[in-house]
């Protein structure tokens, strides 16, 4: 690596260092989440202790999406500390922040989706949440699935890997909210999953499958996995 690598890494540790020693009030924290740059935005997430209003969910929703990496982990982490508060679930429920969330579960980084998924699991008992983001994530399900049931998982593809990774953490978002799945949609999904060659999705498929269902069909899918030969598979 050049010598421009190392001043960069340099320039930027003394920033985040002076950045942690500085007094920053909430807002001045908001702000900087709005407009900061990489390390800026990583370290006020990071340090925002509350949010007051819809307004600052939505600072914290915004930045789930199309920004780097630290970024994302850093307020998907915080998102997910707010949302565990009841005081403060409130202001992640409208609209505009269930269509980012639903991008989120489906993260390259595997971290974020799994704290957005347990950041969501808060919203359970809230029915319009529940119908319009599983129509939402059963719509994108079924789409992966179709681009998926063909591959030949020998070649080793970057894009193979890529859409068995979203169609993963759909699958284990649908094992948490299976109950709003509608049921049809729910039982083609599976038994389509338990059919892909790539373990990981028929990993997901058992584990939908644990939640012991009262059809002869699932029953039976459940019992042809549990005989799988993938240890990971038919563990569940």
């Amino acid at each position: 690596m050049n010598n421009t690598y190392y001043e960069t890494l340099d320039k930027n540790f003394k920033a985040a260092l002076e950045l942690m020693e500085k007094n920053l009030s909430q807002q001045e924290l908001i702000e900087m989440l709005k407009n900061g740059n990489i390390v800026e935005k990583q370290l006020a997430a990071l340090r925002l202790d509350t949010i007051n209003s819809e307004t600052d969910a939505r600072v914290l929703v915004n930045n789930l999406t199309g920004q780097d990496g630290k970024i994302r982990e850093a307020v998907s982490l915080k998102i997910k500390e707010f949302m565990e508060d009841s005081e403060l679930l409130h202001f992640f429920e409208n609209i505009e922040s269930y269509d980012i969330f639903l991008e989120a579960v489906i993260d390259i980084n595997a971290n974020i989706c799994r704290n957005i998924i347990s950041a969501l699991s808060n919203l359970k008992s809230n029915p319009v949440f529940c119908r319009y983001f599983t129509e939402k994530l059963t719509k994108k399900t079924f789409l992966l699935l179709d681009i998926i049931k063909d591959f030949d998982f020998q070649d080793g593809k970057y894009k193979v890997n890529k859409e068995v990774f979203k169609l993963y953490w759909c699958l284990e978002t649908i094992y948490e909210f299976y109950e709003s799945v509608n049921f049809a949609d729910l039982k083609k999904i599976i038994l389509t999953a338990k059919k892909i060659d790539e373990y990981t999705i028929r990993e997901k498929a058992a584990k939908i499958l644990s939640r012991n269902f009262d059809d002869s069909e699932l029953e039976k899918a459940r019992l042809e996995l549990k005989n799988d030969p993938n240890y990971y598979v038919r563990r569940f």
